[in-house]
């Protein structure tokens, strides 16, 4: 579970409702027809850019925002330590008994023990990698999207409810509420924007980077083992995807 998500979201809309109640009542913020207007027109555009399948199969990336538990690349590096002592002193074989959580980790040892060459390897695993991107980028794309086209959504509802207004005005009294209604679908716009989709979109991104660095240090640790690699050099050249202070962090522990 990723808190930093959940609980930026949930402070984010806490502090709009609170800012709403604080200043009247929450019933002058609820007009439906200017929900329909941003979250079905929303919606709408954004199917016309997307399939089907690609539009829901957003929201199923879209929980790695939530749901997204992050692995320490340091413990994957220790681990490709302890793999390739292993391989190097029982052989390839010896690896399949070790249990193995990470399922790309655990798909590229189970290359290894099936005896394909390093080069096969090497690229069925950048192959995975790059299609696990792609599927990534795509739902980030599509949140954007909706980032995008939420508030332009909310300013033609805004012109509908104007114009609506303005062809109204006999009655001087009913120009403040039709003005505030109008002005909610830019607030529903602004919202939907900046509240949950673009930040998702960010955080999305920022997974997806996490991701190709640990599957990439992966692919490292997999042609390491298959070369016969020292185990101690390996975890040197594993030590290049962590950041700076991390490293000598690392470096200290082991001696």
């Amino acid at each position: 579970m990723d808190l930093a998500t959940l609980l930026g979201l949930i402070i984010a809309f806490g502090f709009i409702v609170g800012a709403i109640v604080s200043g009247g009542s929450f019933i002058l913020f609820v007009n439906v027809p200017s929900l329909l207007i941003v979250i079905g027109g929303s919606i709408a555009v954004v199917l016309m850019q997307f399939t089907v399948s690609q539009f829901f199969g957003a929201f199923k990336v879209g929980l790695k925002a939530f749901l997204h538990k992050s692995v320490d690349a340091s413990q994957l590096i220790e681990q490709a330590g302890v793999l390739a002592n292993i391989a190097r002193k029982e052989g390839m074989m010896a690896l399949e008994s070790q249990e193995i959580e990470n399922p790309f980790l655990n798909k590229g040892i189970q290359l290894c023990v099936d005896g394909h060459p390093p080069d096969l390897v090497r690229k069925m695993l950048s192959k995975d990698i790059s299609l696990t991107i792609q599927r990534h980028e795509l739902g980030q794309r599509i949140f954007t999207a909706l980032g995008d086209i939420a508030p332009a959504m909310g300013m033609i509802g805004t012109l509908i409810g104007l114009v609506q207004m303005l062809a109204n005005m006999e009655d001087p009294k009913t120009i403040g509420p039709a003005m505030a209604v109008a002005l909610l679908t830019t607030l529903y716009g602004a919202i939907i924007a900046n509240a949950f989709a673009l930040p998702i979109a960010d955080k999305l991104e920022l997974r997806s980077q996490e991701e190709k660095t640990n599957r990439t240090l992966i692919l490292e640790t997999i042609s390491g083992i298959q070369e016969g690699m020292n185990p101690r050099v390996l975890e040197e050249l594993l030590k290049a995807f962590l950041p700076e202070g991390q490293r000598d962090t690392e470096e200290t522990a082991d001696e």
